[in-house]
């Protein structure tokens, strides 16, 4: 079986990260089924020659051309890329689009349609309604359409699969399938040794959804019962949030203590969870982070709101703390508590072995690609 992923951006640090990254997990796990899984995407970052394959799998980058600057990632396209979609997609079984208002995903969606090849859609809780005139527009010229004739509508949470459904009112879509998110299964961290200091991560786009400023205004507290902790706050700053987040730090007294490396390739980031004693990602906004699945793949504790889409497995595992969801609130008092409770030694190795195995039970990519084959035999099945 061929299958050709879709998905709007890739770069060096993985800017656009969670659809990327979980078009990257399915397509590897596909291809050690034996299905010839492949990418089609907009590069951006590269230095040198675009790349042909992503982490093994093969892959066809072009160039991303900003041609509408002010829709950021919606506003990039790639001529190039779009005068071969249709033979790309004339010559695969199934069309997986990791689907965006932008001007990549939609219109492969739309070709697809065309074309007549089973479409797959995965939203990712990025279609929702909107009063943005540009959204609108989107979804008069082709969205609308694409959700109501896509084989089938892969969503996270029942909140996600509600808002794509009323972008659409008056037409219950009837192809809508759970599809959780997953990762590779990894070795467990080793014991922090006991002349390192506790280290507490932040991975993820540095940006306002997310409240990285939750993860700074934590600090102080923490700092006070362990003087010689770190606290790492990492990812593509998306927000331009860094300068003011260690601005944040200063004024709190607590600088010193923040480390902020930036964007980190995938080798890096496993690299940093494995020296990591807690991962806080104070986002109240949250539809099913990658990140907190990588953080718990090998065995480190989580501090997650209570409105993500894993915070409720999470809790129930035992895998971390689950903090209060304040949207308008100062939350550094609760994410200082939860990351206090997991630095006890007892309470850190109970977590991290219920989040190490929760990943393995649960949320492993083989366990989703198992899933992800029997929708595309489905579809193809009613194609």
């Amino acid at each position: 079986m061929r299958v050709l992923h879709v998905v709007t951006l890739h770069t060096p640090t993985n800017d656009f990260g969670g659809p990327t990254r979980v078009a990257l997990n399915l397509s590897r796990g596909l291809r050690a089924r034996g299905v010839d899984a492949r990418i089609a995407t907009l590069g951006d970052g590269f230095t040198g020659p675009l790349p042909t394959e992503l982490e093994g799998v093969p892959s066809f980058v072009h160039q991303a051309r900003h041609v509408l600057p002010a829709f950021e990632v919606s506003g990039i396209t790639s001529p190039g890329l779009l005068a071969k979609a249709r033979r790309m997609v004339r010559g695969a079984d199934v069309v997986h689009v990791h689907l965006m208002r932008d001007l990549i995903t939609l219109p492969f969606a739309l070709i697809a349609l065309e074309a007549g090849v089973p479409l797959v859609v995965q939203t990712h809780g990025m279609i929702d309604p909107t009063e943005k005139v540009f959204a609108k527009a989107v979804d008069l010229l082709g969205m609308k359409r694409v959700l109501r004739r896509a084989d089938a509508i892969l969503h996270l949470t029942a909140m996600e699969r509600d808002g794509v459904q009323a972008v659409v009112p008056g037409t219950p879509l009837t192809t809508f399938h759970r599809l959780v998110n997953g990762v590779a299964r990894q070795d467990r961290r080793p014991p922090r040794p006991a002349d390192r200091p506790p280290t507490i991560l932040y991975l993820a786009r540095v940006q306002k959804r997310k409240r990285p400023e939750d993860f700074v205004a934590a600090m102080p507290a923490v700092l006070a019962l362990h003087p010689d902790a770190r606290f790492v706050l990492a990812g593509p700053d998306t927000g331009a949030l860094t300068g003011p987040l260690r601005a944040l730090a200063a004024e709190l007294g607590v600088e010193h203590a923040l480390e902020t490396p930036g964007p980190l390739g995938h080798d890096a980031v496993l690299a940093r969870l494995r020296e990591a004693d807690v991962y806080v990602l104070p986002s109240v906004v949250e539809p099913f982070a990658v990140s907190l699945l990588e953080a718990m793949s090998v065995g480190v504790p989580v501090v997650a709101a209570a409105t993500g889409g894993l915070s409720p497995d999470i809790e129930a595992a035992g895998a971390g703390v689950v903090t209060p969801s304040r949207p308008d609130a100062d939350n550094g008092p609760l994410v200082a508590a939860a990351v206090l409770e997991l630095l006890d030694p007892d309470a850190n190795a109970r977590a991290s072995e219920a989040a190490w195995q929760l990943v393995r039970d649960r949320f492993s990519i083989e366990a989703v690609v198992a899933d992800l084959l029997t929708v595309y035999s489905a579809v193809r099945a009613r194609a």
